[in-house]
């Protein structure tokens, strides 16, 4: 049986990559959690009004 010929070619991890790929993603979660407890609150604030 003839095995199959693979090339991969790998790249080397730089550190700089994986911190700004990190740092990404908090910046996303921040702005993701910012943005519910603001709603969260907008709603409390909405039913206390409506349901006193």
């Amino acid at each position: 049986m003839a095995e199959a010929k693979q090339n991969i070619d790998f790249e080397p991890v730089q550190t700089k990559d994986i911190i700004a790929d990190r740092q990404t993603g908090w910046a996303a979660f921040t702005r993701a959690t910012s943005w519910a407890i603001g709603l969260i609150v907008l709603l409390l604030i909405a039913l206390k009004f409506l349901f006193g």
